[in-house]
């Protein structure tokens, strides 16, 4: 198999990348731009790993993107590059539509030209549904709980896109289902809500358990550090999901692809690997041996106050569970940041 990976150099995509060569099975090819920060860093990690063959491509170049899929010829794509902060979608939202929504046009119509016969397998997001502020919310101390949807939010929850981020995400989402639908593309679409582990390079934007994993260690060094701000009251809920598990996601999903061809999965950690800002701090401070202290800052625009998986209809086409509990994923993700923070 000739695997060729999108974004080959964020994080999803190089806990992939390194599967593929640790198995040392497969043949591998990486696209990236190399504009998001820690790229290179994974590149560099990733090569001193193993031999691939890498293109430092921007998958908005339609021409040069066609002559990496014409002259490659993949049997799996995954398709993970992207525009991936509602924060910047905010500030530039035509940056934003040209990688998330041109970026994706460009792939699926090299792939219908050059290799119709490829597997792609896409990243979408929990925010195809909009802010979901339709549904019926309970607040208890540390969180927000949705009483109607006790297993969360299934494939079936009305497609309602919102925020610039939400959009071109969206219109992505889409053309993926729809090429398979026209023609005949075997596409799959995985509607994420968090993901974390190790090679992430989270942000303020984006990667929000790593992100609040590193601030928490600076109260290590320094208890009184005031530097610390969350956006709301801190009770947002979201399911998380640890590398490893989403790493045997993508190849389960190709493996079984007579069940998964034209399909969309929510995808998470479940409800049992649900957690609140103030949830997770509450286990960093016990794991850390710290008080947390933070400031608190509007609520962003669309930000959903629960998005949780229901992960039935994964689980019942190729019998995926996530392994991984949240409290063991969150140690796991404390070591790194420790690592890149030294």
């Amino acid at each position: 198999m000739k695997y060729l990976i999108t974004g080959g150099c964020g994080f999803l995509g190089s806990n992939i990348a390194s599967y593929i060569i640790a198995t040392a099975k497969d043949q591998l090819v990486i696209v990236d731009n190399l504009s998001r920060m820690g790229s290179r860093t994974n590149l560099d990690w990733l090569k001193e790993n193993g031999d691939f063959n890498f293109y430092e491509c921007d998958i908005r170049n339609y021409e040069q993107l066609g002559k990496i899929i014409n002259e490659e010829l993949p049997d799996v794509v995954f398709h993970l590059a992207g525009q991936v902060a509602m924060t910047t979608s905010l500030q530039d939202p035509l940056y934003d539509f040209s990688v998330n929504a041109q970026g994706t046009i460009n792939l699926l119509e090299n792939i219908r030209r050059y290799s119709p016969q490829t597997i792609v397998i896409y990243s979408s997001t929990n925010k195809v549904y909009g802010d979901l502020e339709w549904v019926h919310y309970k607040e208890n101390s540390t969180r927000y709980i949705s009483v109607d949807f006790p297993n969360g939010l299934s494939e079936n929850t009305p497609l309602s896109f919102s925020s610039p981020y939400g959009c071109s995400k969206g219109c992505a989402d889409q053309y993926m289902m729809d090429y398979y639908k026209v023609f005949g593309i075997r596409t799959v679409v995985f509607r994420h809500s968090s993901m974390f582990g190790g090679r992430q390079y989270s942000t303020a934007d984006q990667g929000w358990v790593g992100w609040f994993c590193q601030e928490a260690l600076k109260f290590v060094k320094d208890p009184d550090y005031s530097g610390l701000t969350i956006s709301g009251n801190g009770k947002q809920v979201r399911d998380i999901l640890f590398a490893d598990d989403m790493v045997r996601l993508y190849f389960a999903a190709v493996v079984n692809i007579d069940k998964t061809a034209g399909q969309c999965y929510n995808i998470g950690g479940g409800m049992e690997n649900s957690l609140s800002i103030l949830e997770l701090f509450g286990l960093l401070e016990k794991e850390l041996k710290v008080k947390i202290k933070y400031t608190e800052l509007p609520v962003r625009i669309s930000d959903q106050k629960i998005f949780i998986a229901d992960l039935a209809k994964i689980q019942n086409d190729i019998a995926w569970v996530p392994k991984i509990d949240k409290v063991t994923g969150i140690k796991k993700m404390l070591n790194w940041s420790g690592e890149i923070m030294k």
